[in-house]
């Protein structure tokens, strides 16, 4: 990428200021290059003449130019420029930017494609909710983020694997099968009341209705607190396959389901998991119960990992999960994709893993915050016939998948969030959605048309782009490359539908200032057309890594 060039060349230039004697010898710093606030400073800056003041003992402005004066200004740079109190900004060449068109056009849909992930395994779990009733819109944010993020890490070069953990193993269970059991017994005419702490909502009634089509009266002498166990998970399976249908409508979509059940079967995975820990002597016997010593790794309390009744806690579960991620498939990192309820479970689970032997660097945890709606100035709650919940399968009928993702994607996972629907569904420039997908779609719509008066405009020659509203489109596309790097280093991928909004934005201007298809300057026409066609590659790359479809008519 160009920005790691220049940072090259700057140390270079620095290095050889020392060599030279112009500079005192100190150590460099990072070199950190950043795009300024405003146009007018240029393309790039950096503020290392500032960083060296000190230990060179230098006035900044003069290492600034010391170091500007050794830098080339050949290729892709047309100026460098010294800005007080220290700056050094750089100017992209004109020709050099236009020649980028044909370079985007080259990479086509692998444009933005980097490789700092040098195919380093990476795991992202999201979502993972109870399979005891229906996705949330909180979910449809979680499962949003997720896979945008694991979508985004694959650019980056990241070998990426989607999982979702199905907790079927648990108190959870304990109550959805007694609940489950209790509303199919109901449906053979028995006074059969949902438990105090059972789930109310009308699904359920659903699910025991399956059940008796597909078992009958097998279990109808079964007692209400001891649900057989096939008949459990049968439930469970159900609820998996409507939670499996709904994330499919919102186009999110797993490589791997992990069953919290297998934990306690076959390899004997918890069991192995525990016994690491008690080898390495974090594990206390205590009150009745076992214990998690960690406080030993910074916590402020130990943690139960087995309970007096003998039942593994949560934690334990975590455990021995991240056992299974880290030691048996190897991965060489982890993310978790959390909702707000579960912040507090975070520096515990770090612990856990630096106590199994893994780096808990090698562990990300990324907590999203709460998400509510509203229908431009009213707020409103959206529930069918499952409690007081707002269901994300709703959300997607409502407004549509891509609106959906795009809306859950544009606030960072640490802000709460507020969701307009009627803006979501609004067939205007209002609507962010409807904005950047109309900007492909006229994009296409200006491709076919010029079909129809220009046979083919591959020998367009870029180099006469040189109005400031077409470079200022090349530079606009130009930043996806270094915003897949900041998004993959930072796990931050709600950077994607701003740079999105931008880009149709700087399209729209070039569209509006510059005459594609000129019948007087077939040169300039077929150059232009190229610049359409790159930047419809670029959109629909972003719109790719969102998750979204690239309309081609509107």
């Amino acid at each position: 990428m160009i920005r790691d060039e220049l940072a090259a060349a700057i140390e270079t230039a620095a290095n050889d200021a020392m060599a030279g004697g112009e500079l005192p010898h100190v150590v460099l710093p990072e070199i950190v290059i950043e795009r300024p606030a405003k146009h007018e400073h240029g393309d790039y800056a950096t503020n290392l003449p500032m960083r060296l003041a000190r230990s060179a003992r230098a006035n900044p402005l003069d290492l600034a130019k010391t170091i500007a004066s050794r830098i080339p200004m050949s290729g892709a740079f047309a100026a460098a420029e010294v800005a007080p109190p220290g700056f050094i900004n750089f100017r992209l060449s004109p020709a050099w930017l236009a020649q980028q068109v044909a370079a985007i056009l080259a990479e086509g849909e692998h444009f933005g494609d980097i490789n700092i992930g040098a195919g380093q395994r990476v795991q992202i779990e999201f979502v993972s909710a109870n399979p005891t009733g229906p996705l949330t819109a909180g979910n449809g944010r979680g499962g949003t983020i997720g896979s945008v993020l694991a979508s985004v890490l694959q650019a980056a070069g990241y070998d990426v694997e989607r999982e979702y953990l199905v907790n079927d193993a648990g108190t959870q269970t304990d109550v959805f099968g007694r609940t489950l059991l209790a509303r199919y017994l109901q449906l053979f005419g028995q006074d059969i009341a949902i438990p105090d702490d059972g789930y109310p909502g009308d699904y359920m009634i659903d699910v025991g209705k399956q059940l008796r089509e597909e078992f009958g009266d097998r279990f109808a002498d079964a007692a209400p607190d001891a649900p057989p166990p096939e008949f459990v998970l049968r439930g469970i399976d159900i609820m998996v396959e409507s939670i499996r249908a709904d994330l499919k409508r919102l186009g999110v979509t797993y490589d791997a389901w992990f069953h919290e059940r297998s934990l306690y079967e076959g390899d004997g995975l918890y069991e192995t998991a525990m016994a690491v820990l008690r080898d390495g002597g974090h594990l206390v016997d205590k009150e009745g119960a076992l214990w998690f010593a960690s406080q030993e790794l910074g916590e402020d309390k130990d943690n139960v990992v087995v309970r007096s009744t003998g039942r593994p806690t949560y934690l334990a579960s975590d455990i021995a999960y991240h056992y299974d991620k880290f030691i048996v498939r190897k991965f060489d990192r982890v993310i978790d994709v959390w909702g707000a309820d579960h912040q507090g479970h975070v520096s515990r689970l770090k612990a856990a893993v630096d106590a199994i032997g893994v780096d808990p660097a090698r562990l990300d945890i990324l907590i999203y915050q709460l998400v509510s709606f509203r229908r431009g100035d009213e707020v409103v709650r959206l529930s069918k016939r499952s409690g007081n919940i707002v269901l994300m399968r709703d959300i997607v009928e409502e407004v549509g998948a891509d609106a959906a993702r795009f809306f859950f994607l544009s606030r960072s996972a640490d802000s709460q969030m507020e969701f307009d629907l009627e803006l979501a569904k609004r067939q205007s420039s209002e609507n962010p959605v409807y904005y950047v997908q109309y900007a492909h779609a006229r994009i296409a719509a200006i491709l076919e048309k010029a079909r129809e008066r220009i046979s083919s405009f591959d020998d367009g020659d870029v180099a006469l782009l040189a109005h400031p509203a077409e470079l200022e489109l090349v530079r606009k596309m130009l930043q996806l490359p270094e915003l897949v790097q900041q998004m993959a280093r930072a796990m931050e991928p709600h950077h994607l539908p701003h740079y999105a909004g931008e880009l149709a934005t700087a399209f729209h201007a070039f569209y509006t200032e510059c005459r594609v298809i000129d019948d007087d300057n077939e040169a300039l026409s077929k150059a232009r057309l190229k610049l359409c066609a790159a930047a419809k590659a670029v959109l629909a790359r972003a719109l790719t890594l969102m998750g979204m479809a690239t309309p081609e008519r509107m």
